[in-house]
């Protein structure tokens, strides 16, 4: 209604008159007051605030990087400590989500949450706020592993997302376009479309697939304070980033604290690790390819998963050997085993079929597997499948849960069964992948037929009434994402890869 945010030009109408019969002759008039000249109107703010007043206020920010790529910002921390800011943080956590060290519970704290959420403020605000060491939790990992976890307090969370939303106002302007990892509207999806077309679109024959070794664990504070110090100069800002990186991790009663890593599970470390690799590897690798590639080379990443693909072998040999020299001066190195160079592409078969080496080689990224395909009517295309490793697991998972509900109610069990079927599906439901998607939820289906079975010793569960049962409570699969193409949008900054 008022073109990008202004006010009414007249702010303060006009008052009646003491003779409001004959305006003409009135004794005395109030006289309106207009806005101010000049810049002031970057600074009027709505009378109660709301979520559209705060994003104009980072708006500003974004503007400002955006025409001054080198600027340094030195006032941010008041929109973190703005109420309604940290409202939103807490809002926009997840309310199931475990308790850190101080036990405090996303309800409870709602209870008195304008309180909580002032007394916050003052603390941010004064300088008096002080983070706590998270929690450390360990999660399996597909190769059988453990993959450390860290809990952050409760207001902590709040804290680090308010700031996040902040920083990503600054941050997403320098981003290049083949990073993906944990960045607004940029998905695993988006990453996975950009690494399928750049690969048929592009010359690409070989496939660098790499994998940073325990990325997480081995960040170094010191340049990560440094690379941040490089775009934002308010103090306040990075005094509580280090704040955080030196709270140390909880476990088993004894608080650790070190030089490297910031734990995952919080909403500030996939930032802060996308700003570390952003100045140690994106720029470098971007810069490496226009200066010193002979021919054609694409990049995605996502996260410490970094996708690289060359026209020319001496490209992707020559890229890995100064990559690797590259992250160990930031005391990074590459993972030996999950490192490795794939032949892939447009003529991958026929080659490997003239040395007489078998069917190109597969790899997967973000839990599909890609192969060298064809299309219907000739043509390269790549295929991309359910990782069989992420189907066993899950497959291993439900069964657990099958058994561990073995005498709930059969609707119970079958609303949670197609909750797991539709969740799979909206993941892997890419074109392309619709047999691994039947085969999951059959596999699903004869698993729950197997624990239906074992409910009582003299159980008949025939396959007709098995039939009805499925036609009740388990969905048909269906492909929820378009093709790489339609969705990709190819530009200088967004989706590039």
């Amino acid at each position: 209604m008022n073109g990008r945010g202004k006010s009414d030009r007249c702010i303060v109408p006009k008052k009646p008159s003491n003779k409001v019969r004959d305006m003409s002759r009135a004794a005395e008039t109030v006289e309106e007051r207009h806005l101010v000249e000049g810049n002031s109107d970057q600074q009027n703010r709505f009378r109660t605030q709301r979520r559209i007043d705060l994003q104009r206020a980072l708006d500003r920010v974004r503007e400002a990087a955006r025409r001054d790529r080198k600027r340094q910002f030195t006032a941010l921390w008041h929109h973190v400590y703005d109420v309604d800011r940290l409202r939103e943080g807490y809002f926009g956590l997840n309310r199931n989500s475990a308790a850190g060290v101080d036990g405090e519970t996303w309800k409870h704290y709602g209870e008195l949450l304008e309180e909580n959420l002032r007394v916050l403020s003052s603390k941010l605000k004064s300088g008096a706020y002080q983070a706590k060491p998270v929690s450390r939790v360990y999660i399996p990992k597909p190769d059988g592993r453990q993959r450390p976890i860290g809990i952050p307090a409760l207001e902590d969370k709040v804290v680090q997302r308010a700031t996040v939303e902040v920083l990503n106002a600054v941050y997403e302007i320098d981003f290049v376009g083949f990073s993906y990892g944990f960045r607004p509207g940029r998905s695993q999806h988006n990453a996975l479309d950009a690494l399928t077309v750049g690969i048929e679109r592009k010359r690409v024959n070989w496939v660098l697939d790499a994998d940073i070794r325990g990325f997480y664990d081995a960040i170094d504070h010191g340049w990560l304070v440094k690379f941040i110090e490089h775009r934002i100069a308010d103090q306040r800002v990075v005094r509580h980033v280090k704040k955080w990186l030196n709270a140390g991790v909880l476990e088993d009663g004894k608080r650790t604290r070190g030089t490297e890593g910031t734990p995952q599970g919080g909403s500030a470390s996939p930032l802060l690790s996308n700003v570390f690799l952003h100045y140690v590897f994106d720029l470098w690798a971007h810069q490496w390819r226009r200066q010193k590639a002979q021919g054609d080379v694409i990049v995605v990443r996502f996260a410490d998963d970094i996708m690289v693909g060359f026209q020319r072998r001496g490209d992707a040999e020559r890229f890995r050997a100064a990559m690797e020299q590259r992250l160990r001066s930031f005391n990074l190195e590459l993972h030996p085993e999950k490192t490795r160079f794939v032949e892939f592409g447009r003529y991958a078969a026929e080659r490997r079929e003239q040395r007489g080496a078998g069917k190109p080689e597969t790899f997967s990224f973000l839990g599909l597997t890609h192969v060298c395909g064809t299309k219907r009517r000739g043509g390269f295309k790549v295929l991309r499948r359910t990782e069989r490793k992420r189907m066993r697991n899950k497959l291993r998972e439900v069964k657990a849960e099958l058994w561990r509900r073995l005498h709930h109610p059969v609707p119970v069990v079958g609303r949670w069964l197609a909750s797991v079927i539709r969740g799979h599906g909206q993941y892997y439901g890419v074109p392309g992948n619709s047999y691994a998607l039947n085969t999951f939820r059959y596999r699903v289906i004869r698993l729950w037929q197997w624990t239906l079975s074992r409910r009582s010793q003299k159980s008949r569960l025939t396959w007709k009434r098995m039939q009805r049962l499925i036609r009740r409570w388990i969905p048909s699969v269906r492909i929820c994402h378009p093709y790489p193409g339609q969705r990709l949008v190819v530009g200088p900054k967004a989706g590039a890869p």
